[in-house]
């Protein structure tokens, strides 16, 4: 498999676009994926993203929000190869502004509304409470593979959350349920003299749309339900569903969120450790924030 087979993409949607020659910028590149400004002869300006699996299926997701009238970055061409997906994507204007809470809501009350599309994977409560047994999965992978070994209390709280999923899960499929952004936070919104759209849509998925709402504020900081609660009426005023605010699983809407939103990225985190990223030299860091985020879990969901 080719390390990073992006100049062998760009050639190959320069093509499809009937383009010769582009300059490229980094604009922003990790491992897994990477997004540079190009700049052709004629002065016009694309976007070019590329990705790995599992972010290899953007480009569908993106077709499918514009065609069913969310405001997102149009994709011009797209490509995969080895893996790698490509995309050339028209550029945006300017940010004129950071996107602020407001933002926020507007932008998941209409997606939130949006129509579901069979396409996207669907998590739904059957799905959401078999989280922490996939997460005992990857870890079992993990120590098989001499990795993660002074993890025994990852493994007790997994176990205690596991014991407490089905009726801590309840009202998974409450509204709002259809599509959620997953990566939904204010440096996914761009807000131009155009107005506003939503980029990174890599991770999307049909499932509780409060998982987006609990996302929004990060995951650095102590997860803070009053906060949360403020954001859940504020998306209720700018048109979202009044059910955002019902209790489920036995919790508050918003610890209920919060909860299961920490939850789902321990899964992924864990699952990014023995899959995608599979580099042991990562393990502190990623051991760290599954920690931290248990810590929250067992608390938020009153395991």
């Amino acid at each position: 498999m080719t390390a990073n087979p992006s100049a062998e993409l760009l050639d190959n949607l320069l093509t499809m676009a009937s383009r010769t020659t582009a300059v490229r910028e980094e604009v922003r590149v990790w491992s897994m994926s990477g997004v540079e400004r190009l700049t052709f002869p004629d002065a016009t300006t694309a976007i070019f993203k590329y990705a790995k699996r599992p972010f290899d299926s953007e480009d569908q997701a993106l077709r499918l929000a514009r065609t069913l009238g969310v405001p997102v970055p149009q994709v011009h061409a797209s490509a995969v190869l080895d893996g790698w997906l490509g995309m050339l994507m028209e550029d945006l204007d300017p940010a004129v502004r950071d996107a602020d809470d407001l933002d926020g809501t507007a932008a998941a009350v209409v997606l939130h509304g949006t129509r579901t599309a069979p396409a996207l994977p669907v998590l739904d409560q059957a799905r959401l409470r078999t989280l922490p047994d996939r997460a005992l999965e990857h870890l079992a992978r993990l120590r098989k593979a001499e990795r993660w070994q002074e993890a025994d209390d990852i493994e007790d709280a997994l176990d205690r959350i596991a014991q407490a999923a089905e009726p801590r899960s309840a009202g998974a499929t409450a509204a709002p349920f259809g599509w959620v952004h997953s990566e939904f936070h204010p440096t996914s919104l761009h807000i131009s003299r155009h107005g506003w759209r939503l980029l990174d849509f890599a991770r999307a998925f049909t499932g509780p749309g409060l998982l987006d709402l609990a996302s929004w504020h990060g995951t650095l900081d102590t997860p803070d339900p009053v906060r949360l609660r403020v954001f859940l009426e504020q998306y209720v005023t700018a048109g979202g569903t009044p059910d955002a605010l019902t209790q489920r699983g036995g919790l508050t809407a918003e610890n209920w969120a919060l909860g299961w939103h920490r939850m789902w990225a321990v899964e992924w985190f864990m699952e990014q450790s023995i899959r995608w990223i599979n580099d042991p030299a990562t393990d502190p860091a990623y051991i760290k924030a599954v920690r931290r985020h248990l810590t929250d879990v067992l608390h938020l969901l009153e395991v």
